[in-house]
């Protein structure tokens, strides 16, 4: 069967504009036939314009897979590094020996990661890879009908395509997962997360600030403005709560929350709030069809892992697939595609789990839990090793790093 394109991208957020981008940058994919699916590009935000309220923390290895595509220029522009992270429990002192901190200098790195702005990842990793050879297609997915040798694409402006493989890299509700049957486990955690930018009356020092209270953990995390992004997850009447009321009233209650770590806090920008829910697909892959990102995996945003799963998902595919072309292997093969599956499941499994073990242990306002929680961060604390693991893994530079990203020898 002809074969329009080897790759179709269905999802042009950051995580498919980011496996389209490393699969055109990296040498052992560059010279395939790669397309991009996405109705409705974002717009790179124009010089000096105000940072927009969707950020991310960016991981050591998430940086990389920007620096390989060419995207972290701009990215980096709109970009705060943070060396210093501060983790507490409501009970405890922020500035006490109870309190987790973790410090970039301690592991000999210049930074523990960045916080970017979403829109900037987004719209840089897609200019990236259309300047690499990588096909948009500005139209939505209609339909898809896997076969042995190919996928039949079809678009809905009526156009139709067939590939050797579709990544799905579109959403927690991917159409592509659902067309290849491919069913979801999980559930709804009982929070919501409020986000804003506020303004700090003392400055942030490029310091991530998480405090454990008992409805949910609230972060105040740098941004490049001077500013800090809030994510605050709480109970849903409470998320609503802190949406609608008087700017007075949000500013005493986050002052409040956060235990007035950076002084008072005012809004800067409309706030919001969003559910929060663990889900994972039984299958990362079938028949030519592979799952990126929250289309295999939606987790909690405590820990704001959520996008650096997702980048190194695409790098992972991205190395299988480099494989398998080297060897003569058609990459769309469920075989191959099976390589990807395990390699992700082994590494993406243990983080849901540890993620979600947090959010359970870390909810409700048992005193037993409480103690718990603060021996555990008090013990994390004392323990050199454990630092080092939790920010190695933390930062992407341990653990089963894609080659695609891996940072080069110093």
């Amino acid at each position: 069967m002809k074969r329009d394109f080897d790759i179709v991208v269905v999802g042009g957020a950051m995580a498919g504009a980011g496996t389209a981008a490393l699969l055109a940058a990296t040498p052992a994919t560059s010279g395939l036939r790669v397309a991009l699916v996405e109705p409705r590009p974002v717009p790179a935000p124009a010089p000096g314009a105000p940072l927009d309220i969707r950020v991310s923390a960016l991981s050591r290895s998430t940086q990389r897979l920007l620096e390989v595509t060419g995207a972290w220029t701009a990215v980096a522009a709109r970009a705060c590094a943070y060396g210093r992270m501060v983790i507490w429990e409501q009970r405890q002192d922020p500035q006490g020996s109870g309190a987790l901190v973790f410090d970039a200098a301690g592991i000999g790195e210049p930074d523990l990661g960045h916080i970017g702005e979403n829109r900037t990842i987004q719209s840089a990793l897609t200019a990236r890879a259309e300047a690499l050879g990588v096909v948009p297609l500005r139209a939505g997915l209609a339909a898809l009908e896997p076969a042995r040798d190919a996928v039949r694409v079809a678009l809905d402006d009526g156009r139709e395509f067939r590939a050797g493989l579709v990544v799905g890299a579109d959403g927690a509700e991917s159409a592509v997962r659902q067309a290849a049957g491919i069913e979801t486990r999980g559930w709804d955690y009982p929070q919501r997360a409020v986000v804003a930018h506020l303004d700090a009356q003392e400055p942030h020092g490029s310091t991530a600030w998480q405090r454990f209270l008992d409805t949910g953990p609230i972060a105040l995390l740098p941004l490049a403005d001077g500013r800090v992004s809030l994510v605050w997850s709480t109970l849903p009447h409470e998320a609503q709560a802190l949406v609608q009321c008087a700017e007075p009233e949000f500013a005493e209650r986050v002052t409040a929350a956060s235990a007035g770590v950076l002084g008072t806090l005012r809004p800067a920008t409309p706030r919001a709030a969003f559910p929060l829910r663990l889900q994972h697909a039984r299958r990362y892959a079938s028949e030519r069809i592979a799952l990126v990102g929250d289309a295999a995996h939606v987790v909690h945003p405590l820990a704001g892992q959520g996008i650096n799963l997702a980048f190194l998902d695409a790098a992972a595919l991205v190395d299988v697939v480099g494989s398998a072309l080297t060897s003569g292997d058609d990459p769309g093969e469920l075989a191959v595609l099976r390589r990807y599956e395990r390699w992700r499941k082994a590494e993406a499994l243990p983080a849901i789990v540890l993620l979600d073990g947090i959010q359970k242990l870390y909810f409700g306002s048992d005193p037993l839990k409480s103690r718990l929680r603060q021996g555990l961060l008090g013990l994390a604390q004392a323990s050199g090793t454990a630092k080092r693991l939790l920010m190695g893994r933390a930062l992407g530079v341990t653990g089963g790093v894609p080659e695609s990203v891996r940072r080069p020898p110093s």
